[in-house]
């Protein structure tokens, strides 16, 4: 059984939806699930990385909207006011983290679905709305799915269509970086599923810790063979095992030309992958593609505040025991007091450096002068 990253109840007839995530914050230790009823909460949950991962930010925006629009249904006059308060909530919930576009296009098309229901009672403009919002959350799962199958047909013919390879990844884009099943993790999976996985390595994602925290809790819950790695030990361990053909990352914005947008650190795997002769392969849903972008030098790369690199949290561990008190939770500072601090959450891979962009439309290659062709899949 996949781990949820969102768990949301739909809007029946004699019952409010509902919307709760898991703390992602406080995990791999504990697995708590807190609700989310309104935009506000949605933004704070977001900018906070409770919830992260560009296609469940999405989700998770336009389910919380969702519902608060359900329970205030009384407190507007017409389809005017409902279509004005969606309208701004969006907005808002937009400047929660600006490089995914997941977020942004999602915001788009629910703006534009409104902005064309005709004027009359607030209740059409809400119940198209969540209708649209819910559909989100049906589809991510099936593209993720057909990432995972498009992701293993095309490693079958560029990297190998029998025998076990190994495979590397970065940051967390599994179950609780979307909806349920993955993008680059997916595809791992469905590599695994089709009995081609030999064994899979996870960088550990500083400063954040997505990879040790996040992408190692979802190997061991679905018991795939990987080994958890830091950073910098990428270029070694590629020279090292010959068996790892495949570098696999997902994407948290592509721009038209197939520059991505990923976790801080996935420009240099790119590289090193490269040198190596390793394939690297992103994994993106179409809403992760930004065609309005030419080229990864446009694309906004947020700044995180810098006391994440300064310090870390984490329950209390202790070294005659071996055990973990997950009652004893303290923040440690492990840098030296006044140092200055760079702490972008991204970086961009070149387009030069990536072999292919599997989505669940099917995969760009370049073509023979190249350039990826991404404007197929609109």
């Amino acid at each position: 059984m996949s781990l949820e990253a969102i768990r949301y109840s739909p809007r029946l007839a004699d019952s409010k939806p509902s919307l709760t995530i898991l703390d992602q914050l406080r995990l791999p230790h504990e697995s708590v699930y807190v609700n989310v009823s309104t935009a506000e909460e949605a933004h704070r949950a977001i900018a906070s990385m409770t919830v992260r991962g560009a296609p469940a930010i999405a989700i998770v925006a336009a389910l919380a909207l969702a519902v608060e629009l359900v329970n205030q249904e009384s407190s507007f006059t017409d389809a005017d006011a409902a279509r004005s308060f969606v309208t701004s909530k969006l907005a808002y919930l937009v400047t929660s983290r600006p490089t995914a576009v997941n977020l942004s296009d999602a915001a788009r098309k629910l703006t534009a679905l409104v902005s064309n229901i005709p004027d009359g009672p607030a209740k059409s403009v809400i119940d198209a709305y969540v209708e649209s919002a819910e559909r989100m959350l049906v589809a991510d799962v099936s593209d993720n799915k057909a990432i995972g199958s498009n992701g293993v047909e095309w490693a079958k013919l560029h990297v190998s269509p029998t025998d076990p390879f190994a495979m590397l990844t970065i940051c967390n884009t599994g179950s609780l970086a979307t909806a349920g099943y993955g993008t680059a993790l997916g595809i791992i999976r469905s590599v695994h599923s089709a009995g081609l996985l030999q064994h899979v390595y996870a960088l550990e994602t500083r400063p954040y810790n997505q990879g040790s925290r996040l992408t190692a809790y979802e190997m061991v819950h679905d018991k795939l063979p990987a080994t958890l790695i830091t950073d910098s030990m990428a270029s070694v361990l590629l020279k090292m095992h010959p068996e790892i053909k495949m570098v696999v990352v997902g994407a948290d914005r592509v721009a038209r030309n197939g520059d991505t947008a990923n976790k801080i650190g996935t420009y240099q795997l790119s590289i090193v992958a490269k040198f190596h002769g390793v394939k690297f392969v992103v994994a993106a849903p179409t809403t992760s593609i930004d065609l309005n972008t030419p080229s990864g030098n446009e694309i906004v790369i947020e700044q995180r505040k810098p006391i994440e690199m300064l310090t870390v949290r984490g329950p209390v561990f202790s070294d005659s025991t071996g055990e973990v008190d997950i009652a004893n939770v303290q923040t440690v500072h492990i840098a030296a007091p006044g140092i200055d601090v760079w702490n972008p959450a991204f970086d961009v891979a070149p387009a030069d450096l990536i072999d292919a962009i599997v989505t669940e439309k099917g995969v760009a290659e370049k073509d023979s002068n190249g350039k990826f062709d991404l404007v197929k899949f609109f």
